[in-house]
């Protein structure tokens, strides 16, 4: 693909999250994950390989469908109160429709079987937009609409934690291991944005910090399957040394960055008097933690082919850009301790 054919895409690809982000009305907003959408596609298709096909047609059936909820469910809106502000719709049916929808756009379970095979077809690169930008515009929608009845969100945030952590546990292709990982942190996301969604939105964004810096470690690695994570170390042994610890990051140990979000999240819902949910979705989290660890021990504690040729390559210079890695790396592994400022920041 032509650097203007793909500048054009991108811009589109901003463009449409832009109009979301920007919209009050549903028509407006619709139009700006549509163009989202579209951008997408081909950036996904550009592999030419049946794989790569094969999701970006389930991409599209799955978004194209989630979408139509969502137009219905505005419509619908219309339809019983007269209104098509985002910020106008109150009644149960339209708003539980419109949850469904950007459920099915996000990958929340039980609507999640697309995302997996989805992220399995494309490349790390395109996998990193499909699991960050693409969910911006969705959940802002649904921090904008409020639902009124919370059961809905827990009950979908907990689905999600236990199918994102059930569904990595036997995997060894990294970037269906990284989809599930994907569902069970939008869990997180989903299960306190009707109490605090600010909150929500900091999960968010400290999910993007970490899965930024997990995607771009495995393509500097060139891996995609557990065992090519045992020869890292020599294509980038600094790298080997410091992929663990943001694993152990996205799995939420302290004193990582990732811990800053379960710690927020449990003592959020402690608050709302839901100890039970929060200690399930704490353990629940154990899942997850488990195949960090198994990639953790993949890669740093199993003994790889010792022969010359698999020694050489790390003397190698290589021609990727490091600049994004180390800064994600550094957010994802040095945040905790300014969870204080953070806070005060975002006024919880």
């Amino acid at each position: 693909m032509s650097p203007l054919i793909l500048s054009i895409f991108l811009f589109a690809l901003g463009l449409g999250t832009t109009i979301t982000f920007a919209s009050s009305h549903w028509l407006t907003a619709w139009m700006g994950l549509e163009i989202n959408t579209l951008a997408i596609l081909p950036l996904m298709a550009k592999q030419h390989h049946p794989r790569a096909v094969e999701a970006t047609a389930k991409y599209f059936l799955a978004q194209a469908t989630a979408a139509t909820a969502l137009l219905f469910a505005s419509t619908t809106n219309a339809w019983f109160s007269g209104q098509w502000e985002i910020n106008q719709m109150s009644h149960p049916i339209p708003i539980a429709m419109l949850t469904i929808a950007i459920a099915f756009k996000v990958g929340l379970a039980p609507v999640h079987s697309w995302l997996p095979d989805v992220l399995q077809g494309v490349d790390l690169t395109t996998g990193l937009i499909l699991s960050s930008w693409q969910k911006l515009a969705p959940i802002i929608l649904l921090i904008q609409v409020q639902p009124h009845h919370s059961t809905a969100l827990i009950l979908l945030g907990f689905a999600s934690t236990v199918v994102g952590g059930w569904g990595g546990l036997n995997q060894t292709q990294l970037r269906k291991l990284l989809a599930y990982s994907s569902i069970a942190h939008m869990g997180w996301v989903t299960i306190v944005l009707h109490f605090s969604p600010a909150l929500s939105f900091l999960v968010l964004m400290i999910y993007f910090t970490m899965t930024f810096a997990t995607f771009l470690a495995f393509k500097l690695n060139k891996a995609t399957t557990l065992n090519a994570l045992a020869i890292s170390w020599s294509k980038s042994p600094t790298l080997t040394a410091l992929t663990p610890l943001i694993l152990l990051s996205l799995g939420g140990l302290p004193p990582l960055t990732g811990f800053m979000s379960k710690w927020l999240v449990i003592q959020e819902l402690t608050k709302q008097d839901l100890p039970l949910v929060a200690t399930l979705i704490a353990l629940t989290a154990l899942l997850s933690l488990y195949f960090y660890l198994r990639l953790s021990y993949a890669m740093t504690l199993t003994m790889s082919p010792n022969n010359p040729a698999g020694i050489t390559p790390w003397r190698l210079c290589s021609l990727q850009t490091t600049l994004p890695l180390a800064l994600s790396m550094m957010g994802t592994l040095l945040l905790l301790p300014l969870t204080p400022s953070i806070t005060s920041l975002l006024s919880f």
